[in-house]
């Protein structure tokens, strides 16, 4: 037994080490990459790989299980695969030198090829991993020696010396622990004050606090009855801070206005390059309009209504002058993502598509593509609204493809006619009697024409809209009903305004939205 709790604790003691070479890994990294590149982080380089790689059914799963958190879980995921791969190189390097170090150098080989491969690489982006690397397999021998000569001690000492000198167990011992105790702790300080300043550094905060828009040239008309009065239905312009958030970017990306450039190059008879300033002069309008994310399952929330300060696309493609034969806009934000974008949806005279620089009244939040994103009404967000923009390359949807192409979505994805029910609540019972039922509906960028709801399968009845403020926002409905004990279904549609039917038949989100009507339980009290 004795034998056996020695070998365990060994085996703990080594996992103990490479987790201590794991985070000196990560600290030197995180260190000289504030120092030298700021896009060479380890961990974050490894995470924009995975989240390009991953298929796309694990994409959906994320957003529908964690919706915006899914960053947090996917860094809490390689912070334990980190961990897990740690303790393993330890136990090896222990019971077979130098296989940590080959599970050590194989992990910085990684690392170094997915911060390489990011945008935004600079001549030093390898530096970091690299050194990294360097100072972890170093630690992780020194930490292998020292209690291989413990342990070994250990074994074949029957007692201590009888001259009262520090035994050799006692040396490997102090050894062992003095050296995991300097390089853990120093690692953790080091690599957390690292990301830490990093992050103070970068943030953007202050950048928008200090910057001035101008009014718009045209505020947008809001009508009278555009937003019921019902408590727990979704208003009419979603706040900034519960406004939904899906994008590929594992951190937020920081720009400063004053260095942010536009590019309008491709298939044009002028290349054309804007500053920030440039931009802003040529004149901003305010636009209501509604974002669609299309991964947003029937009756779910990933889409909301914001009115935005911008610029037409269209004048900006005019100064650049596509040519004949181009039929489509490849976006690109700064970190690298794409978007598709018909050529007609941004040249249109009858559609706003924008560059927006404002979000209900303030400059866009740096989660939100601060400080230009590209706004398109009618259009899934993924071919459409790209954040943190810097380029506008004129195509043709058969040379280029976006970021989303090649993982199982389509090239153009106008988004669907739907309509879902807000409340009652599915699982908040309600008191018999007039009971609100309400919800939202939308139909870019033909607008909606009537809501209908149906209750226990008896029929369609039409339910009140609100007034619309245009074509590209969408409506709030309601219906008063008559609610008596029981369960109840509860089901609603919405036609636009050319007479045409949301579908009624069910679709998953890929590959370009989910159709069907929205179907609700509700319980009402006895």
């Amino acid at each position: 037994m004795t034998t056996r709790n020695g070998r365990v604790r060994s085996l703990a003691l080594a996992a103990l080490a490479g987790l201590v070479s794991g985070a000196v890994f990560l600290g030197v990294a995180e260190l000289l990459a504030l120092l030298l590149a700021r896009t060479a982080s380890p961990i974050l380089a490894v995470g924009g790989f995975v989240i390009d790689i991953v298929p796309q059914p694990f994409k959906e799963f994320a957003i529908a299980t964690f919706g915006a958190n899914d960053k947090i879980a996917l860094l809490a995921g390689l912070g334990l695969a980190v961990v897990i791969a740690s303790a393993i190189g330890g136990v090896l390097e222990y019971l077979r030198a130098p296989l940590g170090v080959v599970i050590v150098v194989i992990a910085g080989v990684l690392s170094t090829a997915a911060v390489v491969s990011r945008t935004g690489v600079t001549p030093l982006s390898f530096v970091p991993p690299v050194i990294g690397t360097v100072a972890a397999s170093v630690v992780l021998v020194l930490l292998g020696r020292r209690l291989r000569r413990w342990r070994g001690a250990a074994a074949g000492e029957s007692g201590a010396p009888d001259d009262g000198a520090p035994s050799e167990q006692a040396l490997g011992r102090r050894g062992f622990f003095r050296l995991a105790g300097v390089a853990g702790v120093s690692a953790v300080i080091v690599g957390v004050a690292a990301r830490v300043v990093t992050a103070a550094t970068s943030s953007v905060d202050a950048i928008r606090d200090a910057l001035k828009l101008p009014a718009p040239r045209r505020a947008l008309t809001i009508p009278a009855g555009a937003e019921l009065d019902v408590p727990g239905l979704s208003p009419l312009f979603t706040p900034n801070a519960d406004f939904y958030r899906v994008d590929t970017a594992l951190t937020v990306p920081t720009i400063d206005p004053a260095t942010w450039r536009l590019v309008v190059d491709g298939m044009v008879d002028r290349r054309v390059e804007l500053s920030f300033d440039e931009l802003v002069a040529m004149g901003l309008d305010e636009y209501g309009i509604t974002l669609t994310c299309v991964s947003n399952e029937v009756g779910g929330g990933l889409l909301g209504n914001a009115t935005w300060l911008g610029v037409p696309v269209r004048d900006i493609l005019r100064m650049a002058g596509p040519q004949a034969g181009a039929d489509m806009v490849l976006s690109r934000s700064i970190d690298g993502y794409t978007a598709s974008t018909p050529l007609s949806a941004l040249t249109d005279d009858g559609l706003d598509a924008i560059l927006a620089v404002a979000m209900n009244g303030e400059p866009l939040p740096a989660e939100h593509g601060f400080p230009v994103r590209m706004i398109v009404p009618g259009l899934y967000g993924y071919v459409s609204a790209t954040k943190w923009l810097t380029e506008l390359k004129v195509t043709t949807f058969a040379a280029d493809e976006a970021y989303w192409t090649p993982r199982g979505y389509s090239a153009e994805a106008p988004i669907k006619l739907s309509s879902r029910v807000d409340v009652p609540k599915i699982d908040t019972p309600v008191a018999p009697g007039t009971v609100a039922v309400a919800g939202m509906a939308w139909a870019q960028p033909v607008g909606v024409g009537r809501v209908e709801v149906n209750i226990d399968d008896t029929g369609w009845i039409p339910a009140t809209m609100s007034t619309p403020v245009n074509d590209d926002s969408w409506v709030q409905w309601m219906h008063e009903w008559d609610a008596t004990a029981g369960t109840h279904y509860i089901a609603v549609r919405a036609w636009n305004k050319n007479g045409e039917l949301q579908v009624q038949e069910r679709a998953p989100i890929a590959p370009n939205g989910s159709t069907g009507w929205h179907r609700v339980l509700v319980t009402v009290s006895e």
